[in-house]
Parts: structure tokens; sequence; C-alpha cells
């Protein structure tokens, strides 16, 4: 009883039932063989581009020599931004004209009748008579300017302000301004005038009367 508890050494091999696979290969129809040609493919994972894909975009051709006359969207919007809109004019000639205006140009405007009045007149309009002298009868002395004005043309005409220039031995000029009141003179009518003025301490060199401007 004790030997056949005890394990025993035994040499030998261990056999497996194989031959029962061929047997039933063999004792399978022969119907159900088919013959199959297989080809190797190589792996795809090594080929696979792990970028991302990108989207593809269309492209129109150009027109080949009208590139250089196509500008640029940026370049057109930063032109559009340049302009400034109607404010920014109207602000801009507004301060050009207060900058006028300051500088001079009332006095520009206002005599601006005047001076159409004298182009449009001027060849009609003469001065003519003028007489100068020197009164020192009295405490001081006076200087007597006289003459006339007459309207040479076919139609009555404005007659403007006078300016007499009295020059002295010194060269310096005094200019003094006669007013008419705007007076009208018919064709052929003719204006005397006559004023008294100061005499220059050096005396009178030149006495000359003219339209003002």
């Amino acid at each position: 009883m004790a030997d056949d508890r005890t394990a025993r050494p035994v040499s030998g091999e261990i056999m497996a039932d194989t031959a029962a696979a061929p047997e039933r290969i063999m004792r399978d129809p022969a119907g159900d063989v088919v013959d199959a040609d297989y080809e190797v493919l190589p792996r795809l994972s090594a080929s696979i581009d792990p970028s991302p894909q990108l989207s593809r975009v269309i492209a129109t051709p150009s027109i080949e020599g009208m590139d250089m006359l196509r500008k640029p969207k940026a370049a057109m919007e930063r032109l559009r931004a340049s302009r400034g809109g109607p404010i920014f004019w109207i602000a801009g000639l507004s301060a050009v004209f207060a900058a006028f205006w300051i500088s001079g140009g009332h006095a520009l405007v206002r005599q601006t009748p005047l001076l159409m009045a004298a182009q449009e007149t001027g060849a009609a309009l003469t001065i003519s008579g003028v007489t100068s002298r020197i009164d020192a009868s009295g405490p001081q002395p006076v200087l007597f300017v006289g003459g006339e004005a007459a309207n040479d043309g076919a139609s009555p005409s404005p007659l403007p302000p006078l300016e007499v220039r009295v020059t002295g031995n010194d060269r310096r000029t005094t200019r003094y301004r006669l007013a008419t009141f705007n007076r009208s003179l018919a064709p052929g009518e003719r204006f005397g005038f006559s004023s008294r003025l100061d005499v220059p301490r050096n005396g009178v060199n030149t006495v000359s009367v003219t339209f003002a401007n």
C-alpha cells in the first residue's frame, strides 16, 4: 500500500493525440477545400502623417500684366481711413476762413464793392485842375488843395473817395482822405473839391490827388 502512494520516477515521453487531426482533415470532403492566393501588404502605420489635414484652397489664376493695377485690401482700407468725413472737412474749412478773416480778410471784403466800382468806372472818372497853395496869413500856415473830378463816360458812375498825398521836403508823405459820400456823377458831370490841410514842418514838396482804393 505504501508503494502505491509513493511517486516513482518514470522515464519516457508524453505523447499527444496528433494523429486525430490529420485523420479528420483527410476525412473531410474534397469539395470544401479552396485554393487561395495571398499577398503581403506593407504596414500602413508608418506612412500615416500625424499632421492635421489642411483645408483645400481654390486659387484663381491672375491675369498677366494686370497685377500691377490691383491695390491690396490693406492699402485701400488705409486710404479710406485717411480720408476724413464731412465733419473733418467742414472743421478744416472753418479754421481756414477764420484765419483769413482775422488776418485782414474783413477789410478786403468791405473794400470789394469800391474796388469793383473803381475798376468798372476807372476809365470814365478823371481828376483834373488840381491846385495847391499855402496861406500863411493866420497864426499857423494852412495848405489849400482843390480840383475837380469828372465823369467822361456814357453812363452814371459812383464817385469813390479821394486821397490827397502831401510830400514834405524831408521825403515824408502824409495821406488825407476826402469823403464823397458815394455820390453818383452823371455823364459829363463834374465835381469840385477843396480842402485845408496842415503844412509839413519842413515845407511842401509835392501834392497829388487820386481816387482812394
